[in-house]
């Protein structure tokens, strides 16, 4: 595994990388309040069935693409970002994973970008329409408290600081495998670098001033084989999913994992969307060709 800066423009993009050269590559994005280092068990796995396999730091994330405005921080932007980075490592297609924040990148550009998407996963981010449905409902709006809180100005970065960083270290408490001692620290590095906190809550921010028909605008088909991986703990959300999404995402399936937060290693089980999954042959993991 090797460390990574990818320059796009004025930006320079840090994450991790593994695998050969001329494998077919598969870029991996994380979530909030993570970096690339959630993606390391992956990265080593992938490497070994043949991938080139790139985790980048997103904006925000990165030292060297962090913005200090919020309109920077616009899904258009974001997925720029991962079009650029493609084509920095030369790939004129790629295989795309995504989870939380990651996820949500990962589906604005397999939707706006379906040409250059291979196949695509997700990790416990929901469909956006199916995201804009959850809006209408008290119990998804609760859940959802801390996106309307950090749209509040500079409070936000004043309390996930506060008692050495509870507020993101709650976030990270239900990982299985546990974080170590030595990986929460690396974290905690990576959140007390200048402007690091504000750039990764202004990905809520900006999100907070989209309207609802924005959203809805921008939602299109997806043609590449999709995989979803819930964890376990709120896998049942997904079985209400077959109906939207086989249209949105013809090849289509469902997978409960567990454990659940953690990125780290997941065991699956398929278990939904049958009509589907005989479509997305070969498995979104397999290698398409030795070398690319």
């Amino acid at each position: 595994m090797e460390a990574i800066n990818v320059r796009v423009g004025e930006l320079t993009f840090s994450g991790l990388a593994a695998g050969p050269s001329d494998g077919d590559i598969v870029i991996l994005l994380h979530g909030f309040p993570q970096t690339a280092r959630a993606w390391q068990g992956q990265l080593s796995r992938l490497a070994e069935a043949g991938f080139r396999a790139v985790a980048p730091d997103l904006r925000g994330f990165s030292a060297g693409a962090r913005p200090t405005d919020t309109e920077s921080y616009d899904l258009a932007d974001t997925t720029a970002d991962v079009l650029s980075i493609a084509a920095e490592l030369g790939a004129s297609t790629f295989h795309l994973a995504g989870h939380d924040w990651g996820g949500t990148v990962a589906w604005d550009t397999a939707m706006s970008h379906p040409e250059v998407v291979e196949r695509l996963a997700i990790l416990n981010v929901a469909h956006p329409r199916k995201f804009l449905q959850g809006l209408h409902h008290p119990g998804q709006l609760r859940k959802s408290w801390y996106v309307f809180f950090f749209d509040i100005p500079e409070l936000p970065e004043t309390v996930v600081h506060a008692n050495h960083w509870h507020f993101f270290r709650h976030f990270l408490r239900d990982a299985r495998p546990a974080y170590t001692p030595e990986e929460m620290e690396r974290y905690i590095e990576a959140w007390s670098q200048p402007g690091a906190a504000a750039g990764m809550i202004n990905y809520y921010r900006n999100a907070a001033r989209q309207s609802p028909k924005h959203v809805e605008a921008q939602i299109r088909p997806i043609p590449a084989p999709t995989l979803v991986i819930w964890g376990k703990t709120i896998a049942t959300s997904a079985r209400t999913w077959p109906s939207l999404t086989t249209t949105m995402c013809p090849a289509w399936i469902v997978s409960s994992a567990c454990p659940a937060p953690h990125t780290g290693s997941t065991t699956t089980s398929t278990s939904a969307s049958t009509s589907c999954s005989s479509t997305s042959s070969p498995p979104p993991c397999q290698p398409k060709n030795p070398a690319r």
